[in-house]
């Protein structure tokens, strides 16, 4: 009685034991086909990177002409807009370089002038000459019949044969001088004449060096790295400060070697920043991937066919968008660490750009009014010194 009152007992927890352990492996067996079914689904369509930074254009401002700085006009950190003057040169050497391109214009205009009415001065003188050879020829065809009759003296006749040899030679003369003069104004107009033009480019020239003792921002954005200061004498080209456009911002994100066959061009990304933590998270695209490793771009790349070789995993930097909209509500910076998320379900699509880039990756239009300027003064120079000619 007793051994069966016993092993009741004993069966009865090794019942119960089972049972845990069916739930346990139950479980553990959910949550490992759980795991299989979210890594088929869904990780294995992701590639996942938190070697990633934001990047984008660092502008630079330097100056086209040498000078010495009179006016600083922004800070490290102050927004500028393009075309804002942020330094500004002083100015007497280019004005009075400017003041004598103006005179030069307004000289070379009435030179032309001058010529014109020369020219024409010729042509008159071509039709006075023609005159007087008519009556020179006229005189000796009067006298040379007299001759045979011994009405007049032989000398007469050579007289007037050599006034209309003279009146020939004159004549050709001033049409030699007439077509010199016509070489340097025909066919075009004052304001065309390659004289006018040259001084003209000569004072666009001018034009331009003086408006450029004011420095302007090309783009509009954030001044960093400021290093000009007042008084400094500055050469052409010398960096004075940086503007950083944040509205334009980038990702590059480095993937490792085995990450890179299933990223394609076009893909949706998402990149969370460590500035705002998971709460927010930036949408994108993959734009572009790196023509090769970062190492094989570094100042000083690997030399692998030394003996001590050992294989390390290269990285490729992937170029990622971030919506422009999402920058404007959340503000990021050059230089941020964040992880890139890109959903890799999509795989028809390129692995490299198969066209050419249309346009260009950057441009302003800030210096193009100093040149719209500088014509609408030559033009107003020679204007005032045309006068009545065309």
């Amino acid at each position: 009685m007793n051994t069966t009152s016993d092993a009741t007992p004993a069966a009865a927890a090794n019942g119960q034991r089972r049972r845990i352990l069916t739930i346990v492996a139950t479980v553990f067996a959910v949550a490992a086909l759980s795991w299989f079914v979210l890594w088929y689904v869904v990780l294995s369509e992701r590639e996942q990177t938190d070697d990633a930074y934001v990047n984008g254009n660092q502008v630079s401002v330097t100056s086209q002409i040498a000078g010495t700085v009179v006016g600083v006009y922004a800070n490290n950190t102050d927004l500028v807009g393009a075309g804002q003057v942020l330094v500004r040169l002083d100015p007497t050497d280019a004005q009075t370089a400017l003041e004598r391109a103006t005179s030069a214009l307004a000289q070379a205009v009435r030179q032309v002038r001058q010529q014109q009415a020369q020219a024409g001065q010729y042509d008159a003188q071509i039709v006075r000459s023609r005159l007087e050879l008519a009556r020179a020829e006229e005189d000796l065809a009067r006298r040379s019949p007299l001759l045979a009759d011994q009405a007049i003296a032989s000398e007469e006749v050579k007289h007037a044969e050599a006034a209309v040899a003279m009146a020939r030679a004159n004549l050709a003369q001033v049409q030699r001088q007439a077509d010199s003069a016509h070489a340097l104004v025909d066919g075009v107009s004052v304001r065309d004449n390659p004289a006018v033009q040259a001084a003209r480019a000569a004072y666009r020239d001018a034009y331009v060096n003086a408006s450029r003792n004011a420095i302007v921002s090309p783009v509009a954005g954030f001044v960093a790295l400021r290093s000009v200061q007042l008084g400094q004498r500055i050469q052409a080209g010398a960096p004075l400060l940086d503007v950083v456009p944040l509205q334009s911002l980038w990702v590059d994100a480095n993937f490792k070697e085995g990450q890179l066959r299933n990223l394609r061009l076009g893909q949706p990304t998402a990149v969370r920043s460590d500035l705002y933590g998971g709460g927010v998270t930036f949408h994108g695209k993959v734009i572009g991937m790196a023509a090769g490793t970062g190492a094989a771009f570094s100042l000083l790349p690997a030399q692998n066919a030394s003996g001590n070789w050992i294989k390390v995993v290269q990285r490729v930097p992937v170029r990622i968008s971030i919506a422009p909209e999402e920058l404007a509500r959340h503000p990021l910076r050059i230089g941020l660490s964040t992880t890139v998320t890109v959903d890799t379900h999509e795989r028809g699509g390129p692995m490299l750009a198969a066209v050419p880039a249309a346009g260009p990756g950057a441009s302003t239009t800030v210096y193009a009014a100093d040149l719209a300027r500088a014509d609408a003064e030559a033009n107003a120079i020679i204007a005032r010194n045309l006068g009545g000619a065309r």
